[in-house]
């Protein structure tokens, strides 16, 4: 039986993918924060679903879920780890609290590389490793690669996770361990649904108050328009089980007009696209 371990398990893209690994009959052991999810998603998923209760931004939680998981698959190994665990923290940079910025990375960036750093071994990062070598799958965005207002501090950590992913995937090399960066775009989770709750109220006394209306109900509108869960895991499932996989997958709904043209467009005038958009332009 294959063995994966996926953070941030209990709701959108970590839920739906581990639905989709385990009916495709993987071990799976997700983290979760809480034991009410943990309980929850066992009773759903059964026997091949094993919690793992830690925040990612907790290093000693972390290594000592490493350690459990490492003790019920012995010397299986891991055939992979999905960093997937994240928030999105709103507002413009102008205005935006350093212990807000500081939380966003905290959790987006050093709970990546701290998930990443304590299942290593499982992968096969070791000398005389007895299985074959596994593999990372670091959940970045369309925002990794395009910028946003608004979304600074979350594109910010995104663009972070591509480096990680690109720097990792060249040291790994000398254990055989690939890593690949999933870029999505909107998939029909429920944080989509609470798109309206992106509260940007403490922006309310600032110049950028009325773009910050524009942008929730934008936000709102593009909840509507992304993959359904039930395709997105399938898609996550094809990706783990390709033998030769690219380094990047932008996996976007309506990709040509969501990702593709994005790229195509100039930044300067995209900027002023979006600004006048936003009524950042007079």
């Amino acid at each position: 039986m294959k063995n994966i371990v996926i953070t941030g398990a209990s709701t959108g893209i970590g839920y739906t993918t581990s639905k989709a690994l385990i009916k495709k009959g993987y071990r799976v052991f997700g983290s979760v924060r809480k034991k009410s999810d943990a309980d929850k998603l066992s009773k759903e998923f059964g026997k091949n679903f094993h919690p793992l209760i830690f925040d990612v931004t907790d290093a000693d939680a972390v290594i000592s879920a490493a350690k459990k998981t490492g003790e019920i698959i012995g010397e299986q190994g891991l055939s992979a780890l999905i960093n997937n665990a994240g928030i999105a923290v709103g507002g413009p940079l102008m205005h935006m609290p350093l212990e807000d910025f500081r939380w966003q990375i905290e959790v987006n960036v050093l709970g990546l590389l701290s998930s990443s750093q304590a299942f290593l071994p499982l992968l096969g990062a070791k000398k005389n490793c007895g299985h074959r070598p596994g593999r990372i799958l670091n959940i970045s965005s369309v925002a990794g690669k395009v910028s946003n207002p608004f979304m600074g501090a979350y594109c910010a950590s995104k663009h972070a996770v591509e480096a990680i992913s690109d720097t990792m995937r060249i040291e790994l090399q000398l254990y055989g361990i690939d890593v690949i960066t999933i870029g999505p775009g909107v998939v029909k989770t429920p944080i989509w649904n609470k798109a309206e709750d992106f509260d940007l109220s403490k922006y309310e006394n600032t110049d950028y108050k009325q773009s910050g209306y524009i942008i929730q109900k934008f936000m709102q509108k593009l909840s509507k328009n992304g993959f359904e869960q039930e395709i997105f895991g399938k898609m996550m499932v094809k990706i783990i089980e390709t033998k030769k996989p690219k380094t990047r997958y932008p996996l976007v709904y309506q990709k040509f007009r969501n990702w593709t043209l994005l790229r195509m467009i100039p930044r300067r005038t995209l900027d002023k696209i979006i600004g006048k958009k936003l009524g950042l332009i007079k």
